[in-house]
């Protein structure tokens, strides 16, 4: 099995997830006591937030590759970015680095596509929804995206940094995710993508009445099929 280098802690709460659905997955791949080969650097979530905040992007890009390369010195075959908004200085993490980076709106774009669907509904960050470093990959792979409207957008990004980053899952947040995504189906989308990583601890497919790709379970299953490739 290939050593897994997971960047994590953009949130930390979803870098949970991560692990627990990586050991997952390879139990029910390999069974008996078998476990993934992993790295973990958990960053501080504070600092890279701040610099979001200021729109210091070069700055982030700068610090995530010195984590890959980190990761990468440490015996990773491949990197995981744990995080959908930061995929956004992919490309800096990646300068100089030999490994290679499983980009999560790829993996992402390629199971939807595969299962033949072509307009997706967006539920993530405002920088991830208004910004175009991920919905052109999506675009690239044929499909059709559809955003919240400006007041959704809004909503979901303030419930995932004030609430589901800081691991606080409410019933009034979930009622209020439920309702952007019926819009979303409203106005046509035929799946729904849960573009930030901490989305599904509010929506799986069982309030969602279309079909639902939580990046974050996409992910770990391409990353896993790397893996024992």
């Amino acid at each position: 099995m290939k050593t897994i280098g997971i960047l994590g802690g953009m949130s930390a709460a979803s870098t949970q997830i991560y692990y627990r659905e990586l050991c997952r997955l390879t139990a029910e791949r390999l069974g008996g006591l078998h476990s993934p080969e992993l790295l973990i650097r958990s960053v501080d979530f504070a600092d890279i937030e701040a610099l979001q905040a200021a729109a210091a992007w070069d700055s982030a890009g700068e610090r995530l590759n010195g984590e890959a390369k980190a990761l990468e010195r440490g015996g990773a075959d491949v990197l995981v970015l744990a995080t959908n908004t930061m995929h956004k200085v992919a490309a800096r993490m990646m300068d100089g680095v030999g490994i290679p980076l499983l980009h999560i709106a790829d993996a992402t774009a390629s199971r939807i596509v595969a299962a033949g669907f072509r307009s997706p509904g967006l539920m993530a960050t405002a920088f991830t929804m208004e910004q175009t470093f991920y919905t052109d990959r999506l675009a690239a792979a044929g499909l059709d995206v559809i955003l919240p409207d400006a007041d959704d957008r809004a909503e979901t990004h303030r419930i995932i940094y004030e609430e589901l980053c800081r691991q606080i899952v409410s019933d009034t947040s979930r009622e209020a995710y439920v309702g952007i995504a019926r819009r979303l189906v409203d106005r046509g989308a035929d799946c729904l993508i849960l573009g930030c990583t901490e989305v599904g601890m509010l929506l799986d497919q069982g309030n969602v009445s279309v079909p639902v790709f939580d990046t974050t379970l996409v992910h770990c299953e391409a990353a896993i099929a790397l893996a024992l490739s």
